[in-house]
């Protein structure tokens, strides 16, 4: 489509992004979604004197009780991919101390990888491990009532004997022991009855489940239970796509995910000079069949990470959808672009590299501590001469930002309903009212995007979630307020096998096996 002197609306992109969405309550942009540290009932376990080290703690058990502790009531994010090895620092190591009274070991490599399943799995299954745990209780009250560790402790071993199918004694003795030492005898013995008992049931083959009958809230609501999902996004789902392609859904976000690492153009370092290292660190890797720079892997972080390819800004983590969102922005040498919502950056750093050291990348957005860790980061992969980060809300950006820009990409907080594989933790964080007030901002976010872009320039609007309330229906709308812009269709810059009958880039988990 040629476009002459009016700026249009290139595409509408639907793509897989880490950490790009609004927290719950409030719903104010830009703010993190902590919260204050207190169990169902108010009162969180107090912090301890530290003790000694306990030799006869599962040292990865008792690292995977107090993470999971940490992301449900200390607004910590489960995400399994930072720059520490997953978690597992000294930090992570002190909070272990504070919380349960004393020291493990030191995790080892295969401890890392037992806490990354575990943890992530957990999570997932909350839902269907708490209708397991309570099914098991003498008393509901007693489940309602239950201290936050002692819970945690019960549904690690829940997903071990059910999910992981862990040798049933080994799981037993060790989360009996775990909750008598950092609880007390009494909790190691109500840990022990109930994990037995789930060990003769599964042993029979007669664990409980919700039976699907009744109406459509009733049957939503076992759905929920089997699949361990929100209520609400399961009526919502099966609402919009039926039962089978909602069930299709929630089992591919209840996969373990895989990641895909980007190799680092602008430190001259190609996927060749990638593959190479990987085969050297002997992980098993993938070429990806859309992208140059990507290569997938499934297994193997721990040891990208402890090479240090990160580290020296030689790769980068990001998934294969955030990169077809920069092949239609399709950056050139010499180009103005700016990444409206740009932390962590991801999206800009690729950008960047694309312009071959002409040209400017300009990154605004609202968390201060986050741009600083892009310009850092920009500097380490020695893109930093095309990159200028700007601390702004775009909402009032545009007031007095008299420059336009050839390209705008405008990758939007959303809820993320996309990417539940990789960010286990969000679904529990995310409420059906979050929507009306996630429409809100981006439509405002839109607008003041659209006042950036050149005469002939396009802007390109991304979300994370595969909801067309925050997509066809945002754009739509943004088109009624803003008729000179017109859509331009990514056929030219992306497969086929990606495009929606209205030429949007559109990759859902349940069409797309191959990112």
């Amino acid at each position: 489509m040629t476009i002459l002197h009016l700026p249009a609306i290139k595409v509408f992109c639907l793509t897989e992004k880490k950490h790009k969405d609004v927290p719950s309550k409030p719903l104010k942009f830009g703010e993190s979604n902590s919260r204050s540290a207190t169990n169902r009932k108010g009162s969180f376990q107090q912090e301890r004197k530290p003790k000694k080290v306990s030799l006869e703690i599962s040292p990865h058990r008792a690292v995977s009780a107090v993470r999971l502790m940490r992301i449900e009531f200390g607004g910590a994010f489960a995400d399994l991919l930072n720059e520490k090895g997953k978690g597992s620092g000294d930090n992570e190591m002190g909070y272990v101390e504070r919380t349960l009274g004393f020291c493990t070991r030191d995790l080892d490599d295969r401890d890392l990888r037992l806490v990354t399943d575990i943890v992530g799995g957990t999570i997932r299954w909350r839902k269907y491990l708490d209708y397991l745990i309570l099914s098991l209780c003498h008393d509901p009250n007693s489940f309602s009532h239950m201290e936050p560790l002692l819970l945690q402790i019960l549904r690690i071993g829940f997903y071990e004997i059910v999910k992981l199918e862990v040798p049933s004694y080994a799981v037993v003795d060790e989360n009996v022991q775990l909750a008598k030492i950092a609880l007390r005898p009494g909790a190691g013995n109500m840990v022990n009855g109930i994990l037995r008992k789930l060990v003769a049931l599964k042993e029979s083959n007669s664990l409980p489940s919700p039976q699907l009958e009744g109406d459509d809230r009733a049957q939503a609501r076992a759905l929920a239970t089997i699949y361990s999902h929100p209520v609400w996004m399961v009526r919502r789902w099966t609402k919009d796509m039926g039962r089978e392609e909602a069930i299709k859904l929630m089992k591919w976000n209840n996969s373990s995910p895989s990641f895909s690492l980007r190799a680092n153009r602008g430190k001259g370092f190609t996927r060749s000079d990638l593959v190479s290292r990987l085969e050297t660190l002997k992980v098993p890797y993938e070429l990806s069949p859309h992208l140059d720079d990507f290569v997938r892997i499934t297994t193997g972080m721990q040891s990208v990470l402890q090479d240090g390819l990160l580290k020296e800004g030689l790769c980068s983590v990001q998934d294969e959808s955030a990169g077809l969102v920069i092949s239609i922005v399709d950056p050139q040498p010499g180009e103005t672009i700016i990444d409206c919502c740009a932390a962590p950056g991801g999206k800009t750093l690729f950008m960047a590299a694309h312009l071959n050291g002409q040209g400017m990348v300009t990154a605004i957005d609202i968390n201060k501590g986050r741009l600083r860790i892009l310009k850092e980061t920009a500097k380490l992969q020695q893109l930093d001469d095309v990159i200028t980060t700007v601390h702004a809300d775009l909402r009032t950006f545009p007031e007095n930002n008299h420059v336009k820009y050839d390209k705008v990409l405008l990758d939007a907080p959303c809820s993320g309903l996309g990417v539940l594989s990789k960010r286990a933790d969000l679904r529990w964080n995310r409420k059906s009212e979050d929507m009306e007030q996630l429409k809100s901002l981006q439509d405002e976010l839109l607008d003041a995007a659209s006042m950036l872009v050149k005469p002939g320039g396009v802007l390109v609007y991304s979300t994370c979630s595969i909801d067309p309330e925050e997509n066809e229906q945002r754009v739509a709308a943004f088109l009624l307020r803003h008729q000179e812009y017109s859509i331009e269709s990514s056929e030219r810059y992306i497969s086929a096998e990606f495009l929606s009958e209205e030429g949007y880039y559109f990759s859902s988990p349940n069409t797309r096996d191959d990112l």
